[in-house]
Parts: C-alpha cells; structure tokens; sequence
C-alpha cells in the first residue's frame, strides 16, 4: 500500500521547479552569496505582500525570536509569558537571552494562550508576552489590563505582520506557508528604530563593518534561501487559499461521517492553517492504526514546554488545559496541494478505525 505522506513538499514545488532552478543559478552565476540585493529584494517583496513597513531576514525562526527579544531590551531579570503549547524555540528564545519563562495556559477552543491565564501569571517582573499563532489560527488579543506589555508574536505557523503586538516572527522552514530549501526566518515590524536595530543585531551588532556597538550574532538569512523564498512567495497567496480550501474539503468529510466533533480548532476565515489537527481520546493507538494502514499523521505537540527537562529548574506550574491537548491533539496530512482522494482516503481510515475503539 502507497504510502500517505504527511507532508509532500515535491508536490508543492512541482508547478515552480524550472523557475528554482533559474534562480539557484542566477545566485551562483552573480558570485554573491551573503546579503546583498538578492536578500534585500526578498524582503522588500515579502514586506509589500504583508503590507507592513519592514521585514528584516534572518537565519532561522528561532533567530527571528531571538533578535526581536534583544531588540526589545528583554533581558535578565524580565520574565515573558508564553503558552506551553509550542516547539520549543518560543521558550527557548527567551531563556537565551537571560530572561525566564513563564507558562500560561491556552483557551481550550483556540489552542491559543488564553488572554485570563496571562493575566493571572503576570507579577511585577513581567515585561513581555510572545503569543503563538497555533497552527494558523489568529490568537487572541491579550486585554486591556496588560497593554503597557510589550507582545511578540511568533507567526511561524501563520505567515502575518503583527496583528495584536508590535512585531512578528516568521519561519521559512520547508513546511511552512513559505517553505525555503532549509531553514530562515524573519522579523516583521513597523518601528523602523527596531527594524534598524534588528539589522545590526543580525550582523554581530555592527552598525557598520567592524565596528560593533552591541553583541548580536550571525543571524543573516542565506543569499540562496532569499532567492528560494522569491520564486515561491509568487505563489504563496494561491498555496494559503488551497490550504484553507483542503481545510474546508476535511471539515465536510469528517462531518459526513459523524467525527465533526474531534476537529481541534472552529472554521474561521482568519484561519491559515499551518495543519489541520484533530482531538482524539486514546490519540497514540489511533495514530499506530493510521499508520498500520500506510497513513502518516504527526503530533504537535507530545510533552508541553512547561514540562520539558530543560525548564525543570522553574517554578513548577500546571496548564491543564495544554496537558490535555499535548495527550490528544493529532495532525493529519496537510499541505497545499493535497487532493480530495488523499483526504477521503484519511478520513475513512479515521473513521473505520474509532468506530472500533
């Protein structure tokens, strides 16, 4: 039996290869292969199809996070609250730069950090909130009582200039929205102070060669991903359409065979879907049966971050809601250009195997 690919990254790259291809050869046949025009023509391209004032590219999305924290004078002694329902760079990012993470639970029904968790973790050392825009769906704003904090959002799984803070991180990692041929990243912003600044941070704090006015890092985005990522942002408003239809296409087979109940998160036209996830009691026996019939699923994620061995040393705290959704949460194939038959494939699958269960 074929095989059910999770994710089909050729698929998605099948209509644009020739023109990859010309790109890859236009960088190797200029000789430049750090910054430069090709890198600064992706971001000023990636800035007019968001519709924001900078987008300044990096290394990876975890480096986006990272330099969007440094350019915002988070540091020892801060603490950020953050939702436990993420990949680890969210937290992880913050830690790296001396300050600590807090974990507030999600809202149950957007997976999203719940704006009344915030508030209840926040103390008097608190400076920040990074929300996380979970699978593509648009978190909440955050609430009245906590506006003089500085939010960050990380939207690797939305593709999106900030909608509820003042910045937002990007991930070109190849499953993304704007999937690259390896990692990158970047941060998106309107202050053109922080844009500035974000660009020497990238550049080991120099604001010009060799002279270095604070620590940053080697954060710069590959000449070779910017010209990727060029070729495939032409395209990248056609492949979130097609994601939001295949969204729509599960929605419909999944009611038609009663399981309308163990989709994670509600319809709504905001939605990006970065994956299309499920809630499913017993998740692990139901995933090794889906596999046992040649189908792929993932699960995002499998142990909360405030839970993770590397945080042991915080304050122990519960997120029972994010707990829950670590147990049951399962993501189904997904992508741009997956087909009505792959997807009534999964879904009678799905449906044969928890009618026994």
């Amino acid at each position: 039996m074929a095989t059910v690919r999770f994710f089909d990254m050729q698929a998605e790259l099948t209509a644009q290869r020739e023109t990859l291809k010309a790109a890859v050869a236009r960088v190797i046949d200029s000789g430049g292969f750090v910054l430069g025009e090709e890198v600064a023509a992706f971001e000023r391209e990636l800035a007019s199809h968001l519709g924001a004032a900078n987008v300044i590219g990096v290394s990876s999305g975890t480096d986006a996070l990272l330099c969007a924290l440094l350019a915002s004078d988070i540091g020892p002694g801060d603490e950020v609250i953050t939702t436990p329902l993420s990949f680890i760079s969210t937290a992880s990012a913050i830690a790296r730069v001396g300050a600590t993470p807090v974990f507030a639970d999600i809202d149950p029904i957007t997976l999203c950090l719940d704006p009344l968790a915030v508030l209840a973790r926040r103390t008097e050392r608190t400076k920040a909130v990074v929300v996380v825009h979970l699978f593509g769906a648009l978190a909440q704003p955050i609430g009245e009582e906590l506006r003089d904090l500085i939010v960050i959002e990380d939207a690797a799984q939305r593709l999106d200039r900030p909608q509820i803070g003042y910045v937002s991180t990007l991930s070109f990692f190849p499953t993304k929205h704007l999937g690259g041929a390896g990692d990158g990243g970047a941060v998106v912003c309107e202050d053109e102070a922080m844009a500035a600044r974000v660009r020497r941070l990238r550049q080991h704090g120099a604001a010009r060669k060799y002279e270095h006015h604070e620590l940053g890092g080697n954060f710069r985005l590959d000449v070779m991903q910017a010209a990727f990522l060029r070729v495939r942002l032409t395209a990248v408003s056609q492949a979130i359409a097609a994601r939001q239809r295949a969204a729509s296409r599960y929605r419909e087979l999944l009611t038609a065979v009663g399981l309308q109940g163990l989709i994670a998160q509600a319809a709504a036209p905001t939605h990006r879907y970065q994956q299309f996830a499920l809630r499913v009691p017993g998740r692990d026996a139901v995933r090794a049966a889906l596999l046992a019939d040649g189908i792929e699923t993932e699960v995002y994620y499998p142990t909360p971050l405030h839970q993770q061995p590397c945080f042991a040393a915080l304050p122990q705290s519960t997120c029972p809601n994010a707990e829950l959704a670590c147990n049951e949460l399962l993501a189904l194939p997904f992508y741009s250009t997956i087909t009505l038959e792959i997807q009534q494939q999964v879904v009678a699958a799905l449906a044969r195997i928890t009618s026994v269960m």
